[in-house]
Parts: structure tokens; sequence; C-alpha cells
């Protein structure tokens, strides 16, 4: 029974970004651990962790609330619309 565990920003994924990923993760895993055999889909388990932008941090870069926030706007074009 594979458990695979995400951990992300929290503010990054919106709910239906959450439910993509686990469906393809699960999709992997069944092509590739299960042998393509679909009833394996029932013994996968996929967690998506998300912590707060404090959390994290690589080497300078130190993101917070804010910095996410305008990451996510920009990268949905929804940066400056009103």
């Amino acid at each position: 029974m594979p458990y695979v565990n995400v951990t992300t920003i929290r503010g990054l994924l919106s709910l239906e970004q959450k439910q993509v990923l686990i469906t393809r993760l699960s999709d992997v895993l069944v092509d590739i651990e299960g042998g393509g055999n679909p009833d394996f889909r029932k013994m996968v388990w996929v967690s998506v962790d998300e912590r707060s932008p404090e959390s994290f941090g690589l080497g300078e870069l130190r993101p917070d609330s804010a910095s996410i926030a305008q990451f996510v706007a920009l990268r949905d074009g929804t940066a400056n619309q009103k």
C-alpha cells in the first residue's frame, strides 16, 4: 500500500489543483507499482500537507504570505486585475 506525502506552502495550490495532484500521483503509482491494474488505486494514499510560508527557506530565500500571494497572482494571470 503506497503512501505519498507532498508538503507545500499554504496558498500555492487551490483545492482543484490539489485534487489534480492527488489524481496524477495516484495514476503514476497505479501504472508503476500496480502494473496498470486499476484496482490498485484503492490502495494508494496521497496526502497534501500545507505549511505556512514562514516554515520554508532556501538559502537566502524566505517566503512570506504576501510573496506567495504575489506569485500566485502572477502565475494565474490575476495580478493587477480589478
